[in-house]
């Protein structure tokens, strides 16, 4: 058999990656791939004349613009509407998608979904479907300014345009500040950086420069060092003189924040009826910072009549949610894929988008007036602290609290330009369980955007006005800000939030901490496992699965209970279970309907699972579960007694070795394995590095390592060490983990993993100590539950709240004030994101970045058969094939050459 191997990817079969298999392994595979390809020689991008396409005129200019704009997806689906109805083979066409290169034949929704995804390839033409005489317009050719300027004014400029025009000429009255602000952008917009200047206008070029500075990184010295030297070389330019008068300019097209002052303490916040005082109702502590006795708002500065604002001790900064979902709207750019979810989404059973979720769904079914209205926003919530200044010698932890609309499609909507950072809470402390104090102006917002009347918003896409309306599915967090965010302690014997009072655990004496091994629970009323004590905690089982709590149930404990919130309260009256307070969100109309309130992390549950099971497995120091302390627990409760620590004749302790346990040369085949990974670029970081020899061991495992390790690479490492019955049910737990991670699931499939994760982490109680199951482990029989209800985890993990918050770091410029650094370097961020909507298409932003391998269609001046995707590498190695081979190749070209088969017809015909 022939052993080189070539890309053989088949999209209709599923593979969504270039898989690698044998050439001409045999017959059967050469048709498999013909199934889905059909002969025609028209399979190039570059398909012959005909009497259709002389007299069609079509623009391809939208062919370069970002592929979630608006523009593109009209222009495709004109695309696909023209060459369906000209070179369509049965419903098929060849599909000229990056992946497919022209080679692969699908039909119209996945050849859609490809040019959605992952874009034409590379020098893509269709000029032979254009006429000669069509003179092709190009669109986005230049920057759309005055476009920035309408959509950023809309709902606004245009009437104020007419109003003013209509008041000036009958009254000579002047325009109010905001008609000001409209029309001195809208002159920049228009006014030549310089005369004769046809490329660029004064807030085009303003644009460009700051956007050059944010994406290249620039510093703020080095920056107005590059001003000066422009205006220097272009006295004749209208150029900013420094970056304070540029950001001006560009803070009009953006939108502001809010500074809340609140007590140092967390007790309250003063705004509203409280904006006037100057001390906290709780714990009476000054609202100013101190020195400042005077109790006016106000000082005065001595010897003059100056008087400067006092500061407030501790200061929230609140970014308005409802002008950021207007401006969605009122972008002719993000307009229409707000309605992404309920016009364009694949409605199959599947669940592939938050709206497929039967959370989602309950909802719409519960209030029928609010899922009427596509526009209306679903959105959710996410929070955790973070360290602004990188290092760790420095205590500090600021909260921001991330919003993400739902209602855009899965390439937008979990992406940074598309999140709304809604609340910055201040450090140097966590806020804990006073969350709830800072979080009421975004609760007042949500309240405002549920009342019935909404809030009127302009919809660039239709271009009419609508009464908005938004609701808050679920809230985001890890762990120990699950805690913060629902009111139930993640601590002590009731942990788990899931399974509430109902958690079954057993406090560790030598271990002092509690472990989690109630799982037979989840296993069907008749299974063996459950009258099994010598395996288990030498105890029958006979519980059922827990129910998880509805909202009116949690209401329901919590009633007549009054929490006063403030680090110094020490009055709160003790609720019942594991409960701290009643959340804030349950202030929402519908919170207590929501079928998923509060989402368990993937991302940190995963990471702690797989650093358990890697450092028992390696018995590595500090990571492992297996040590003295859980052999004296075994030897306490009486279990496996083959692992009960022994006293020698010295009077040393000697743990007899685990079946768990690698010994010496499998820890060698394990590490090396890990070693020698290679993955391809952009995949995961270099694992290799985190394995060492001699002695072998891993370290410094971060938390996609962890995830890559688990789910890919543990099971192969495994293969050849461990007996049978320990490898099986870890190899069966990632296996768990992977399925879960999926970017479709089936509710079939989650059913069924529900019933495995039961069976599974029952197993692994046979063969682990009690220490081992913390509550992380315990969590894991809950994740797939979860999925049921909320969909997939990639729109409710924090991996991309985490990448968010390593965002948020790289704005603090200013050590001393690190949440005004963010908060104006989010304010900067946000304005440009909108505004690179808007450039012109030869322009590289954060919406059409090209990946970092980049490997284009190939070429175009030969068969595609031989024009293959990629770029070569490393040195040429020239080698003689031998007949046998050549013939193989010969026949694989005759098989899978779309040029060939009409004469591969014309043979069949003749000698038939």
């Amino acid at each position: 058999m022939f052993n080189s191997l070539v890309p053989f990817p088949c999209f209709p079969c599923g593979r969504n990656k270039r898989r690698t298999i044998p050439l001409l392994q045999n017959q059967q595979l050469l048709r498999h791939r013909d199934l889905h390809r059909r002969p025609t020689p028209a399979a190039t991008a570059h398909l012959p004349l005909n009497s259709l396409t002389l007299s069609f005129k079509m623009d391809t200019s939208w062919m370069s613009l970002p592929r979630a704009t608006t523009e593109y997806e009209n222009g495709l689906d004109k695309f696909l509407d023209f060459i369906f109805s000209t070179e369509g083979k049965n419903g098929q066409i060849s599909c000229p998608c990056i992946d497919c290169s022209n080679q692969i034949w699908v039909d119209r929704e996945e050849a859609r979904t490809h040019l959605q995804c992952v874009g034409f390839i590379k020098g893509y033409r269709i000029a032979p479907f254009i006429s000669e005489s069509c003179e092709t317009p190009m669109l986005d050719a230049e920057d759309d300014m005055q476009g920035l300027v309408h959509d950023a004014f809309n709902g606004f400029g245009e009437n104020i345009h007419e109003n003013e025009i209509g008041t000036q000429n009958e009254s000579q009255s002047m325009p109010n500040t905001n008609a000001k602000k409209f029309y001195k952008a809208l002159e920049d917009a228009k006014k030549e950086l310089y005369p004769g200047c046809k490329k660029f206008s004064v807030l085009s070029f303003i644009i460009r420069l700051f956007h050059s500075k944010c994406i290249g990184k620039c510093n703020d010295k080095g920056f107005s060092m590059m001003l000066n030297t422009l205006r220097e070389a272009f006295p004749y330019a209208s150029i900013p003189k420094s970056l304070y008068d540029l950001r001006k300019i560009i803070r009009e097209l953006g939108l502001s924040y809010d500074k809340i002052d609140a007590c140092p303490n967390d007790c309250m916040l003063y705004w509203k009826e409280n904006s006037k005082k100057t001390e906290c109702d709780i714990c009476h502590t000054s609202r100013y910072k101190a020195n400042e006795n005077d109790p006016d708002d106000e000082l005065t500065i001595p010897d003059t009549d100056k008087k400067i604002k006092k500061i407030g001790a501790k200061v929230l900064r609140h970014f308005p949610l409802i002008p950021r979902l207007q401006r969605l709207f009122m972008s002719s750019k993000t307009a229409a894929s707000m309605r992404w979810h309920e016009e364009s989404r694949t409605k199959d059973g599947y669940l592939r988008h938050p709206a497929d979720s039967p959370a989602w769904k309950t909802f719409d079914f519960n209030y029928p007036d609010f899922a009427s209205e596509s526009r209306n926003v679903r959105l959710g919530l996410a929070s955790d602290g973070f360290n602004p200044f990188r290092t760790m010698s420095v205590s500090h932890s600021t909260w921001p609290v991330v919003l993400m609309p739902y209602n855009l499609p899965p390439w937008m909507c979990m992406k940074q330009p598309y999140f709304f950072l809604s609340l910055l809470i201040p450090g140097p402390s966590a806020p804990g369980n006073n969350i709830d104090v800072y979080m009421e102006p975004l609760v007042a917002e949500l309240q405002e955007l549920w009342d019935i009347n909404g809030v009127e918003t302009y919809d660039a896409s239709t271009k009419s006005n609508f009464q908005m309306r938004a609701s808050l599915l679920w809230t985001i967090s890890d762990f120990p800000a699950y805690a913060n965010l629902s009111g139930w302690s993640t601590k002590g014997k009731l942990s788990c939030p899931c399974c509430h009072k109902h958690t079954k655990s057993q406090r560790l004496t030598h271990g002092n901490k509690y472990c989690f091994m109630g799982h037979r629970r989840y296993l069907p009323g008749d299974h063996a496992f459950r009258k099994d004590k010598k395996s288990f905690d030498g105890t029958k089982e006979t519980e059922r699965q827990p129910r998880g709590l509805t909202g009116s149930e949690v209401l329901d404990e919590l009633n007549g209970f009054e929490i006063k919130f403030g680090k110094l309260v020490k009055t709160n009256p003790d609720l019942p279970f594991n409960w701290k307070k009643r959340s804030i969100f349950f202030e929402l109309p519908y919170w207590k309907t929501n079928l998923l309130r509060h989402n368990l992390d993937v991302m940190h549950i995963e990471k702690n699972v797989c650093d358990s099971v890697v450092g028992t497995l390696m018995n590595l120091d500090g990571k492992t579960k297996d040590h003295l302390k859980a052999r004296l627990d075994l030897q306490e409760m009486g279990i496996r007694p083959e692992l009960h620590p022994k006293v020698q004749n010295n009077n040393k302790v000697y743990l007899p070795p685990a079946c768990f346990s690698m010994d010496k040369k499998e820890k060698d085949i394990f590490c090396r394995v890990l070693k020698k990974v290679k993955v391809p670029d952009g995949y995961a970081a270099n694992i290799s590095r985190c394995v060492e020899l001699k002695p072998p061991k891993l370290f410094g495992l971060k938390s996609h390592d962890s995830h890559i390790l688990m789910q890919q690479l543990l099971p192969i490492a495994l293969r050849n060490v461990l007996p049978k019955h320990v490898r099986y049910p870890v190899m069966k737990l990632c296996r768990y983990y992977k399925q879960l991670c999926s970017k479709v699931l089936n509710p079939n499939d989650l059913v069924q993993m529900e019933n495995e994760i039961g069976k599974i982490l029952c197993d692994l109680e046979r063969i682990f100590p009690p220490s081992f199951f913390d509550v992380m482990v315990h969590l894991s029989v809950h994740l797939a539950s979860e999925a049921k209800l909320g969909g997939t985890v990639h729109y409710r993990w924090m991996y991309p709240i985490e990448r968010y918050l390593s965002t948020l770091k790289s704005y603090v410029k200013n050590r001393s004030k690190p949440e005004g650094s963010i908060a104006e370097g989010y304010l900067a961020e946000e304005c440009l994101s909108f505004c690179s909507l808007y450039l012109s298409s030869d322009v590289e932003t954060i919406h059409n970045k090209t990946s970092r391998n980049y490997d284009d269609g190939g070429f175009e001046d030969i068969l595609p058969i031989f024009s293959m995707s990629g770029r070569p590498i490393g040195a040429t190695v020239v080698e003689i094939l031998d007949l046998d081979i050549l013939a193989k190749a010969h026949s694989y070209v005759l098989f899978n050459c779309s040029e060939v088969d009409e004469f591969r017809t014309t043979s069949d015909e003749c000698s038939s």
